[in-house]
């Protein structure tokens, strides 16, 4: 007789296990501590086998007799669902060790582990740069993506949307680290193909508009004419200062002594004195600060360090300053005060100094605000080596002249 909801309810325990029988296969299986499962009996080519299908009270007995049927008609289609659920639970296991190793295997997780195995090489700056770089523009799109599932399109995305910012020279920077990560990846047995690689002069190259400028080979005339320039001492050392420091001409012009910290060897300009509208620190050189202990002798330590000519009160030097000066030393059309940031950087580079740390110098700035919140590194200790060495460098030009 089939079983009823009561009987299934009130069914004790006893000191062996016992079963209930509901019919066409399904029983009710009691064990001695009490625990009630559904079981489903039936024989398949022969061999004969048992399949606990639910425990009561989570399968009521209406649920037990529907899943009761559905294994009646998978036996009489030959599907054995003993072997059907071995299958299943196969094919979810492999499913969850895929998930598992896609994880492993992701872009950012490698990328880490290659950050982590090359930071020893770098410099904390430049270590914190790499990181916090594909953290910004590339982990958010790929990062979780197994890394031999990452196609070239996928890169061509990434690389659209920093361009479209006007941040060509990030998406550069971003195409080489993730080129570096593929080829870890290659190398260490997790991908067989690098899609970086195809992206070879995808990137937009931004117009060059070159100030004039004079040629490092002609760095050392240029010193020997500054030298000798009949031309006023504020201007003089303004220009001086001004390569020195590698900044622009409104920068300097526009220098203030509640600016200057010469124990601390630094120049702090103010976010709203720049043109990207953000604050920068400028490491002086013991030769920069030289300059600013003569013009605090000969004008004070008040207001502007390099006053105007015609009232050093409440003035400073006029805009195109710098430039007559120029002019009167006979580079009309041929330099600019300008000009003299990209022999900075040219000289700089050929140097081997880090790339990165050039551009702070130069406050050449992420113009994306989200973007530049990642960014925090400011290279000063590599800067203040590397503004140290170009003082001493232009410093051994002029000493090579006066030999």
């Amino acid at each position: 007789m089939p079983l009823t909801d009561p009987e299934v309810k009130n069914a004790k325990p006893k000191e062996r296990p016992y079963k209930l029988n509901d019919g066409k296969g399904l029983f009710l299986h009691i064990s001695p501590a009490g625990k009630k499962t559904w079981r489903y009996r039936y024989k398949i080519a022969g061999t004969e086998s048992v399949l606990v299908i639910g425990v009561y009270p989570l399968m009521t007995l209406l649920a037990a007799r529907v899943e009761g049927e559905a294994m009646r008609q998978k036996v009489r289609a030959g599907i054995n669902p003993s072997k059907e659920r071995q299958s299943v639970k196969q094919s979810l296991k492999q499913e969850k060790e895929k998930k598992i190793l896609a994880v492993l295997n992701s872009f950012e997780n490698i990328a880490y582990e290659w950050h982590d195995r090359g930071k020893g090489r770098w410099s904390k700056g430049h270590a914190m740069a790499v990181i916090e770089t594909l953290r910004a523009d590339v982990f958010p799109a790929i990062g979780r993506v197994a890394i031999d599932q990452i196609t070239p399109p996928m890169i061509m995305d990434i690389l659209g949307t920093i361009e479209s910012r006007d941040a060509l020279v990030v998406a550069q920077k971003v195409l080489e680290r993730m080129t570096a990560v593929f080829r870890y990846a290659v190398q260490t047995g997790r991908a067989t193909y690098n899609p970086a690689t195809e992206m070879k002069g995808v990137v937009k190259k931004r117009p060059v508009q070159h100030h004039p400028m004079i040629s490092p080979e002609e760095l050392p005339k240029f010193l020997q004419t500054l030298i000798s320039a009949d031309i006023h001492i504020t201007t003089k050392l303004a220009l001086e200062f001004a390569i020195l420091t590698a900044t622009r001409t409104g920068e300097v012009r526009g220098a203030t002594w509640n600016e200057i910290d010469l124990d601390a060897c630094i120049w702090k300009i103010p976010a709203e004195r720049m043109k990207m509208k953000m604050a920068h620190n400028v490491p002086l050189s013991k030769q920069a600060v030289a300059i600013l202990n003569r013009m605090k002798i000969l004008f004070g330590d008040n207001g502007f360090v390099f006053p105007g000519i015609r009232s050093v009160i409440n003035k400073q030097l006029s805009e195109n300053t710098l430039l007559y000066a120029m002019y009167r030393m006979g580079y009309h059309g041929k330099a600019t005060v300008h000009g003299f940031r990209e022999v900075f950087s040219t000289i700089a580079n050929e140097a081997g100094f880090i790339p990165d740390a050039i551009e702070r110098q130069l406050a050449h700035r992420e113009r994306n605000q989200v973007r530049a919140a990642y960014h925090r590194s400011e290279y000063m200790p590599e800067r203040d080596k590397m503004m140290q060495w170009w003082a001493d460098y232009l410093f051994s030009l002029k000493e090579t002249l006066k030999g």
